[in-house]
């Protein structure tokens, strides 16, 4: 397929087990670390967020204890949504035919849209019980959410899972289980747009420009960055052979699912305006 010698320029997989270590039949992976520390650092860096008034004018409409309460809810919607996601938008029929394997978490299987729904299901619920002002929450939480998807991309490496196409580029990887040609390390180009430069992109909009004194900016912005990034790696990335590509194109479900929240972040960042004067923030 490619007239060049493989072996000269495919870098060599990292020989990384995908299980850290394993204490008789209880194993703790990669995969299950990178959650955990993401969830974590991001509950982190949201009581920062909420503490730190200047960013806010006034102090933050979500308090810290609500936060730390906000934490269960958000790791269940994270859980529960993407894995739900990914049995509902990339193999139905094949979960039909075995649920149980539903419950089959260790063997993969977890979607970033479904994460997204079941983590706003939650959020609206929080928001409602607490009588919150639920964009402010969405705005914290969508602020922190790039920390997970960059541990979470750099997981997916270590698994040698999600890999990208075919290609003869200089840093092309041969994957253990994406047979003998050299391929895209799509989930490193991930990590790094989904997690770091939206980051930091995000980390502008809240501490340079000041924009969660403007509910739903935020959230536009994360909606629409992450959006674009998915949309632009899911042009290298190796479609799921299930699915393949779709309407006989060269669409993928991974753009079917972001193009959409690309044109929903737009329209929210665009009507988003300071809160009213009665709860507007003070002048510095």
């Amino acid at each position: 397929m490619f007239p060049f010698s493989l072996p000269e320029l495919a870098i060599a997989f990292p020989n990384i087990d995908p299980v850290i270590f394993q204490l008789g039949p209880v194993a703790i992976r990669w995969y299950s670390l990178a959650y955990i520390v993401g969830i974590v650092l991001g509950w982190l860096y949201a009581r920062r967020i909420v503490r730190t008034e200047r960013l806010w004018g006034r102090p933050a409409p979500v308090t810290v204890a609500e936060l730390d309460d906000f934490l269960l809810w958000a790791t269940i919607g994270i859980v529960v949504g993407g894995r739900l996601g990914y049995v509902l938008f990339y193999d139905l029929p094949l979960y039909m035919q075995d649920p149980a394997a539903i419950f089959a978490t260790w063997r993969g299987g977890m979607s970033f849209h479904g994460g997204l729904i079941g983590t706003t299901i939650a959020m609206f619920a929080f928001a409602w019980r607490r009588k919150l002002p639920v964009w402010s929450l969405i705005d914290i939480v969508s602020a922190v959410v790039p920390i997970g998807l960059f541990f979470g991309r750099i997981a997916n490496f270590i698994n040698s899972e999600l890999w990208g196409r075919p290609t003869d580029v200089p840093w092309a990887v041969v994957f253990p289980n994406g047979g003998p040609l050299p391929r895209h390390p799509s989930q490193i180009y991930e990590a790094a747009l989904e997690g770091i430069v939206l980051f930091l992109v995000l980390r502008l909009c809240t501490h340079r420009f000041l924009k969660l004194r403007s509910p739903r900016f935020v959230t536009g912005v994360f909606i629409a960055g992450y959006g674009i990034a998915r949309t632009l790696v899911e042009f290298v990335r190796e479609p799921d052979p299930q699915l393949g590509y779709l309407f006989g194109g060269w669409l993928t479900m991974g753009m079917v699912l972001s193009l959409p929240m690309i044109l929903l972040g737009v329209v929210l960042f665009l009507t988003a305006r300071p809160a009213p004067a009665d709860t507007a923030p003070v002048s510095e």
